[in-house]
């Protein structure tokens, strides 16, 4: 029924309860938990800094700001969805500002169905996000890696005399022989070092 029954956590950010509520009744806590009401940008800044959140929805204008800039900072310094709503008189200025950032903008008033499709692209996008999420962490851990063993071989080099070449060999017969990473052996020459 929904992309593999994942659950969403949910910032909205709307000083309307009439919004709120209908909103609310929107997203069971089946696949959208915990989900978040906040009044005003201070108090949504405050939240992202707390927890991140999947998906973020700003209701604009509100007591203290338009949105447009929360709306822009969260597709672009973080994994989270985003969507803006927007009074029709506001939605083609904003629209074509905030559209080529990442962040979906919907005019108001909405409807069941409307808001619903909305949260089904979201979550397209967030597990979109969330592989990408991925695969940076897992560049930054092989970037790690790699750091820990040029160490390891510079202090081959410069302990025992090595070249780097020879360093390298022996980094990998020492995994081969112990079974183990190369990384478990240049962390190994490391704390002997």
């Amino acid at each position: 029924m929904f992309l593999e029954e994942k659950t969403y956590s949910v910032l909205v950010v709307s000083s309307s309860d009439k919004l709120n509520d209908s909103i609310d009744s929107l997203l069971p806590r089946s696949y959208y938990s915990p989900v978040t009401y906040v009044s005003s940008i201070a108090k949504a800044q405050r939240s992202i800094l707390e927890r991140s959140f999947d998906f973020v929805i700003i209701n604009a204008p509100l007591p203290d700001d338009m949105g447009t800039r929360l709306a822009i900072d969260i597709c672009e310094k973080g994994y989270s969805s985003c969507l803006l709503l927007l009074a029709p008189s506001l939605y083609e200025e904003v629209n074509s500002k905030v559209s080529s950032r990442g962040v979906y903008t919907l005019a108001k008033p909405l409807s069941a169905s409307v808001l619903q499709q909305s949260l089904k692209w979201m979550a397209s996008t967030r597990e979109r996000l969330r592989r990408f999420e991925k695969k940076e962490m897992t560049i930054d851990e092989k970037m790690a890696e790699i750091r820990t063993i040029s160490r390891a071989k510079i202090l081959l080099v410069e302990k025992k005399g090595m070249t780097e070449n020879e360093a390298h060999k022996h980094i990998e017969k020492q995994a081969m022989n112990l079974c183990i990473t190369k990384l478990e052996v240049a962390n190994k020459i490391i704390c002997e070092n």
